[in-house]
């Protein structure tokens, strides 16, 4: 810090700030120099450090590196404008409409990335994951969501401005899906992008229920679901007529995937199926209300006459098959349903429990979309299920069949 301070005229401790004890850089400050503020009321970035020594500025920036970004962004930033006396251009704003709801504590401004979309005529904003160490979700935003203190958050179809990242053309040239989540979704866009340069997917995972209502209100270009009818063990239409009567609709095939229990690998706890979740010493990771696979765990529970009570960590909740997966692998739980791709991407084992059906849903005018038609072009492509294929725990008989509901 001595030396850095007779070199330069503003210094930046990287991963410099924290809010553990072992935040060594304010005491190093305080000796040296002056700390004006340990902790600001920003989301992501509050353990930022802002000190000076010997007249040169000093910022402690935070490690996670979505706190970092915001850091610079709105910190570092407005200090070498003011230091050099330049005035930075704005970011331009968008009126959009928020596409799910969104709770915020009272003591931040938090700053929300956000996907756009251009569908029907509105512009779409939808949240992205908040962690403050999910750097992946910077990078796949359009805009920075600002939600002022004393706010509690803002509720779905409320009228929101973003700070817009990417060129309007971009966001009209997106296919906005809000759904279910699957890697292979992921796995269309890598298709699209390098089959069509020009168009982007922008995939946001909320459930199947999320998906069926954001239909329902008109904030997405297709949503991809997989729910289970408990009547007669059908998939996805029944849903449809409930949810979505008298809309002009479209059944994409899908995939038929299967869903069962992910577990360590080598399976340590010896789980063999549903009837071990209710055992104590296993520890479950589930996912959120509303998602196609929350409802086939309760249909199975039901069926099997156990209480969701009795099962440890019935109540923790991960919006992605990829994020159950991530808490077994790193050993917080023991088990999760999930998908045969999720578990293999991350070297977990896998007990298959039932095929389910994987589709998508869209309107029928959207077939003439040069958008959706390219989506379709990737769906039936070999390229595309080939790698499906070797992801493993799909089938593809009926893929991309249309059936007018």
């Amino acid at each position: 810090m001595k030396h850095a301070v007779e070199e330069c005229d503003l210094v930046l401790v990287n991963a410099g700030s924290s809010a553990g004890r072992d935040d060594y850089t304010s005491t190093i400050l305080r000796n040296l120099g002056n700390v004006f503020l340990h902790g600001i009321a920003i989301k992501p970035g509050k353990p930022t450090l802002l000190g000076s020594v010997k007249g040169i500025p000093v910022i402690g920036i935070p490690g996670y590196p979505v706190s970092g970004i915001l850091v610079l962004e709105y910190v570092v930033k407005p200090i070498l404008g003011s230091m050099r006396h330049l005035a930075f251009e704005a970011y331009p704003t968008l009126e959009a409409v928020l596409s799910r709801r969104i709770l915020s504590g009272f003591k931040y401004e938090e700053f929300i990335r956000v996907k756009l979309g251009y569908v029907e005529g509105k512009w779409i904003a939808t949240p992205l994951n908040r962690g403050a160490g999910v750097v992946t979700s910077f990078m796949k935003a359009d805009g920075i969501l600002r939600i002022p203190m004393n706010t509690e958050g803002l509720e779905a179809g409320s009228v929101v401005n973003v700070e817009r990242r990417v060129p309007i053309a971009m966001i009209q040239n997106t296919l906005v899906s809000i759904g279910s989540h699957d890697p292979l979704v992921d796995v269309i866009g890598d298709h699209l992008r390098r089959n069509h340069p020009d168009l982007y997917l922008s995939s946001s995972h909320v459930g199947s229920m999320g998906g069926i209502m954001a239909m329902r209100r008109h904030e997405a270009h297709l949503t991809t679901i997989h729910l289970l009818d408990e009547t007669d063990g059908s998939y996805n239409v029944s849903y449809l007529d409930k949810y979505l009567p008298n809309e002009d609709l479209v059944l994409i095939r899908g995939v038929k995937r299967t869903q069962g229990l992910m577990v360590a690998k080598g399976n340590p706890k010896n789980i063999q199926g549903v009837q071990d979740l209710v055992r104590k010493d296993v520890r479950y990771v589930n996912r959120q209300k509303g998602s196609g696979t929350r409802i086939l765990l309760d249909y199975l529970l039901k069926k099997e006459n156990f209480d969701p009570d009795a099962i440890y960590g019935y109540d923790r909740e991960e919006f992605t098959h990829l994020s159950v997966a991530v808490q077994i692998a790193q050993g917080s739980g023991d088990c999760g349903m999930g998908i045969t791709s999720a578990a293999k991407i991350y070297g977990l084992d896998f007990i298959p429990i039932c095929e389910e059906d994987y589709d998508i849903v869209t309107r029928r005018a959207m077939l003439e979309d040069p958008k959706m038609i390219a989506f379709l072009d990737v769906l039936r492509s070999e390229a595309f299920q080939t790698e499906l294929i070797a992801m493993g725990g799909y089938r593809i008989d009926r893929i991309g069949e249309l059936i007018f509901v």
